[in-house]
């Protein structure tokens, strides 16, 4: 694969683990330390660290971090848990295509590990969100166990 490609396929995922990190942090910032997202919002800093080495191991240049003031958050609990739903389904999908069209097997594992954590562990928690109606229960984050 040339280089080009696969810092497109980085690109794409680093960008999207960057918006849904901060999307979660100013959810936080707006309704405080509630679940599910603060233990996701760690989960998608783990994702950030584990493809930011494959940059380097490809040689390839970092591209900027995007700024967390472009995020605003919604209007309710239960609206931001919605989101999560909607970003994490888009997020496995976005993981399909890349896997798909990723060559070098250090990156497409990356890619697989982080579109299971959004389809095993993130989706759920939000689902079950939505299921309370946004309120806060139990909950059963992954924080970094479940990346």
């Amino acid at each position: 694969m040339n280089k080009q490609k696969l810092k497109a396929i980085l690109d794409e995922a680093l960008m999207d683990e960057y918006k849904a990190r901060d999307s979660y942090c100013k959810i936080i910032e707006r309704f405080g330390p509630v679940r599910p997202f603060i233990n996701i919002v760690e989960a998608e800093q783990t994702h950030i660290d584990m493809l930011l080495p494959l940059y380097e191991q490809h040689g390839l240049s970092l591209p900027p971090e995007p700024d967390p003031d472009r995020i605003q958050a919604p209007e309710s609990l239960l609206d931001a848990c919605r989101v999560g739903v909607e970003a994490e389904i888009e997020n496995v999908a976005m993981y399909d295509r890349l896997i798909e069209a990723a060559e070098e097997p250090d990156a497409v594992e990356v890619l697989k590990l982080l579109q299971n954590a959004s389809r095993e562990h993130h989706l759920p928690a939000f689902q079950r969100c939505v299921a309370r109606d946004g309120a806060q229960g139990g909950g059963h984050g992954m924080g970094h166990r479940g990346a």
